[in-house]
């Protein structure tokens, strides 16, 4: 072999290698949870008296959910004189007027109720909420993002856990009020399920670290003051906050069977802005917070769960190296023989993408009776995890490169049933450039199926095609929902 050659090999197997590893760990996540399947927590009785508890909704520019919203948990089942709610709205459109209606309709009868406003976005909502807090009467700070409806009896279930005294936030299970709206929502709720009922639970109930997501969770407010606050320098405060109270000893329960629901975003730009948020301010905190946990005297368990948990996304980079040189590695290993490339490729490549299928199999078993259905949707979750690579790897770079960035929300559109329609509304995203890339890289994949077709190479065409699709369904959505509408969305049922 040239020494390019080599250079190909030797960068392509170090890459994949390193996949494999990472497809390993989500074999060890699932053994954790099924190891301690029946460690779910047990919530105490309910204190008497209740104690004083704060409800923070961050809303900025939400006009169609934030009444809903409002709605919602002014319906909680809790002693008006106990609950205190806060509407903190950084809204600059009509949201303001939409928010502000509601709050006065639920103060008039009798709700405790506060509309706060700020002019300006600074720490866009961890600012929000740490300026609530300032006027905040509640020891305990429930917190709700706009496109959620939260069951009445979540502060009743969720309260008695902090009886522990160690007990620093209770974190309840995302629901999904519009996952069979198109197979895009479909595959989000699994990706969903799969974070919360594994990752969660399997960390949780293995004394490991996890987080709170932002949302539908509720935090004793000593904790937070005492972890240092809500701070602004990455764009998952939520994540940032979570590391920072559980190195100070303070624990955390996830309910599991507690469902708070939401939205998940309808429209495939609005879902790669949100996983570019979340991918971003990932790396932004394993920057920040990684060498402080790995120096610490945490047991080593802990650091290892850490450590992978906080540089998963650097996998997305990964993907993306070796999406470019999966076609010359295939073409100089074929011309050293095919056989070879089976012996190590399928191998290596099975360790990376079966250990997917099996951890979001496991998880759907766990939650629906109905779960072999389900598994006609696995190969398009792997696909569309795939053709986010672009996306997340170009917010992995701005993480590593400290490349700033506005806190950019998630649009919904109150979307419930497959009756209602996004198109025409405000919020609208756009992507002009990746895209295109998407679109490039599907193509060349494309042409690499056909080489492999050409010659025999049968062993790696399910590996491409998954690429293929990947890469085609993310870039092609966006460009025709950007300019035509959502004409092409796929129902679940039609796949």
């Amino acid at each position: 072999m040239t020494p390019s050659e080599t250079l190909v090999l030797a960068t392509y197997f170090f890459v994949l290698i390193i996949l494999a590893v990472y497809g390993w760990h989500r074999y060890y996540l699932v053994y954790l949870y099924m190891k301690n399947r029946d460690r779910q927590p047990v919530a105490p009785p309910l204190p008497d008296p209740l104690p004083l508890v704060t409800v923070q909704l961050p809303i900025y520019n939400e006009m169609y959910v934030a009444d809903r919203l409002i709605d919602a948990v002014c319906r909680m089942e809790y002693p008006r004189d106990r609950l205190e709610i806060q509407v903190l709205d950084d809204s600059t459109d009509e949201t303001t007027s939409v928010a502000e209606r509601a709050v006065r309709r639920h103060a008039a009868d009798g709700v405790n109720i506060r509309y706060v406003h700020r002019t300006e976005r600074s720490g866009f909502k961890a600012g929000a909420l740490e300026a609530g807090l300032q006027v905040a009467t509640g020891e305990y700070v429930a917190i709700f993002d706009a496109d959620f409806v939260p069951a009445p009896d979540f502060l009743r279930r969720t309260v008695p856990y902090f009886a522990d005294p160690r007990v620093a936030m209770v974190q309840a299970r995302w629901g999904h009020i519009n996952q069979n709206y198109s197979l895009l929502t479909k595959i989000q709720s699994i990706l969903l399920d799969g974070h919360f009922v594994l990752e969660h639970g399997a960390r949780n109930r293995s004394g490991l670290f996890f987080n709170f997501n932002g949302t539908a969770g509720i935090w004793r407010r000593a904790a937070i003051a005492d972890a240092g606050g809500w701070q602004h320098d990455t764009l998952t405060e939520d994540l940032d906050l979570s590391y920072r109270a559980q190195l100070r000893g303070w624990s955390f329960v996830f309910v599991q069977d507690l469902v708070s629901p939401a939205e998940v975003p309808v429209e495939m730009n609005a879902f790669k802005s949100q996983q570019h948020r979340w991918a971003k301010g990932s790396i932004q905190t394993c920057r920040k917070l990684l060498p402080r946990i790995l120096r610490s005297d945490l047991p080593f368990g802990v650091k290892v769960e850490a450590f992978f948990h906080l540089t998963a996304n650097v996998n997305y980079l990964l993907m993306c190296v070796l999406s470019v040189l999966m076609a010359p590695s295939m073409v100089i290993r074929f011309n050293m023989g095919w056989y070879e490339m089976l012996l190590i490729d399928v191998p290596l490549f099975f360790a990376a993408t079966a250990s997917v299928a099996n951890f979001y199999m496991v998880c759907q078993r766990e939650l629906h009776a109905d779960w072999t259905t389900r598994l006609k949707y696995l190969p398009f979750l792997m696909s569309i995890g795939i053709g986010l690579t672009v996306n997340n790897t170009r917010a992995v770079l701005e993480a590593l490169f400290n490349r700033q960035g506005e806190f950019a929300r998630t649009p919904k559109y109150r979307i419930e049933g497959q009756a209602d329609e996004w198109i025409g509304k405000k919020y609208r995203q756009s992507f002009v450039v990746q895209p295109m890339i998407e679109l490039a890289l599907g193509l060349y994949f494309t042409a690499t199926i056909f080489y492999a077709l050409a010659n025999g190479i049968f062993g790696t065409l399910p590996f491409l095609v998954l690429f293929q699709l990947g890469f085609l369904y993310t870039s092609l959505l966006s460009i025709v929902q950007q300019y035509a509408g959502n004409d092409v969305v796929l129902k679940p049922e039609e796949v």
